[in-house]
């Protein structure tokens, strides 16, 4: 215990803005939402896909963290440590909370990039908010333009397979996200190389998000249309998709997106899944490194 008779030495360092404040912001309703912030300079903020949260991204946190970059990841509301409000799980209210993020923390030139659910979430930001405070963005297995079969959309997912997402989320959510991390991780695959514990790692994430937000996103992210928020993207882009991707497939999103963002930039993994965060974390990184010393 500190000796309040000890007085600090004259000149002794105050702790600086980054080290003294909150790893929470506070939304515009109020909602309380976490995030993580690591090391100093340019800034990148870090969106995370469907069921994850912030921890999903701690490679990449660590990686451009150790490389002169400021690395910051959020849980989206009702995911992860931050609340779990009733309302507001809807892209326009995680447009926002991210809109809040960025704005409380005074970011600018922000590269932001964003995997599956999250890459639709830093669309709808640039849609809804601007690009003012945008220097790069990067999607990465993302769903935009829209992931449901539609007739303007014949190549997209049927409703059906969304109503089985709904269907077992709903009768035993644990079993669910145990056997989701097979397809999205690719384990399934002839020569997979995915550990027990990076399937056991999905599983933990999953389970921290609240069902309810959980729930109300698989709407979110099957029948949200980005056309029109893709359309408003006018900074360097990098799209990232693995060829082999059995949650979003390539043909739907990312070679969809590339045709609609002017002067976009398209890397596809050959052979990698959804989930390709984790499973060509290295190829990622370094890619990511480029991309934002270009």
């Amino acid at each position: 215990m500190p000796n309040p008779n000890v007085t600090a030495p004259t000149g002794a360092p105050k702790p600086s803005a980054r080290q003294a404040h909150s790893s929470y912001i506070t939304a515009n309703d109020g909602t309380q939402i976490y995030y993580k912030d690591w090391g100093a300079g340019p800034p990148v903020v870090f969106s995370h896909g469907w069921p994850l949260d912030a921890d999903a991204w701690d490679e990449q946190l660590m990686f451009l963290g150790s490389r002169g970059y400021r690395t910051i990841a959020h849980d989206r509301r009702g995911f992860g440590r931050s609340e779990q409000p009733w309302n507001g799980n809807d892209m326009d209210t995680f447009a926002d909370d991210l809109a809040a993020l960025i704005e409380q923390l005074d970011l600018n030139e922000v590269t932001l990039v964003g995997h599956s659910m999250g890459g639709g979430e830093v669309t709808r930001y640039i849609g809804r908010h601007g690009a003012d405070r945008v220097a790069r963005l990067v999607l990465v297995a993302a769903i935009p333009p829209l992931m449901l079969k539609t007739d303007a959309n014949p190549e997209g997912t049927p409703m059906e397979a969304f109503d089985g997402i709904r269907a077992g989320l709903s009768a035993d959510r644990s079993q669910f996200y145990k056997d989701l991390s097979v397809s999205f991780l690719g384990a399934n695959r002839p020569g997979s190389k995915v550990s027990e514990g990076m399937r056991d790692a999905f599983w933990r994430l999953g389970m921290q998000a609240g069902l309810k937000a959980a729930y109300d996103c698989i709407h979110e992210f099957s029948e949200t249309d980005f056309t029109e928020d893709l359309k408003k993207v006018d900074v360097p882009t990098l799209i990232v998709h693995g060829d082999d991707d059995q949650i979003v497939p390539i043909a739907d999103a990312a070679l969809k997106a590339a045709k609609i963002v002017q002067g976009a930039t398209l890397k596809v993994y050959p052979g990698a899944p959804h989930g390709l965060v984790a499973t060509h974390s290295d190829q990622l990184n370094a890619d990511l490194l480029a991309f934002l010393k270009s």
